[in-house]
């Protein structure tokens, strides 16, 4: 796929756009809908600290137990593939969480599932609550590319499609690049076949060209 390049577009940081994020902030902080409504055991909602040079957005499902209880997204080792895949592409190694702002479709750790190891998938009554925190999030962060990762990220951004079809692919949603990923779990039996590696192969090799068009990682 080829992009076009060009002078990179300035992203200034306002005070009122600054107030905005942080008002936005301390409301996903103080929400307790998902909890009050009996979705949850307990509320205890996550964000991530948000910078002007964040152009890269990822998207999860939901935060974990670890996440919930170290505070960060992808605080388990699916963030130590997460943070190798972006360092393929370009990404800081070291400073990748620094680079993007990290967020997910619902922000409280839903519990696990009942009949297996997994999370507990948040219901479509969940992502209804949650949904104006994450609109909110695209329009103040303005992200040039948004990294959906896992399934029912990627559902949200481009419909229901089997993961083979979408990783390695790049797509335009409400003007913003979509760039799908499977959830980089350490135990996903999709991740074993050679052929589905080569489909992450080649996502990041399309982040990278995103990465590099639009300086995405400029300061």
């Amino acid at each position: 796929m080829r992009l076009a390049t060009g002078a990179a577009e300035e992203w200034p940081e306002s005070d009122d756009r600054r107030a905005e994020v942080e008002a936005l902030h301390a409301r996903i902080l103080a929400c307790r809908a998902c909890h009050q409504a009996g979705f949850v055991a307990g509320a205890s909602p996550i964000r991530h600290p948000w910078s002007p040079r964040q152009r890269t957005m990822i998207v999860g499902q939901a935060p974990g137990a670890q996440t919930e209880a170290r505070r960060y997204h992808f605080a388990g080792p699916g963030g130590l593939l997460l943070g190798r895949w972006l360092a393929a592409a370009g990404y800081d190694a070291d400073d990748w969480r620094a680079q993007v702002y990290i967020t997910s479709l619902t922000r409280c750790f839903p519990g696990k599932a009942p009949r297996s190891k997994g999370d507990r998938k948040p219901s479509p009554a969940e992502l209804s609550l949650c949904q104006p925190f994450l609109a909110a999030e695209l329009r103040l962060v303005q992200p040039r590319v948004v990294l959906a990762v896992g399934g029912m990220a990627i559902e949200h951004f481009l419909g229901k499609r089997p993961l083979h079809s979408v990783v390695g692919t790049l797509a335009t949603v409400d003007g913003r690049l979509v760039l799908p990923l499977p959830h980089p779990s350490g135990v996903s039996r999709w991740l074993n076949a050679p052929e589905h590696q080569q489909l992450v192969e080649r996502a990041l090799r399309l982040l990278s060209e995103v990465r590099d068009a639009y300086a995405l990682d400029a300061p």
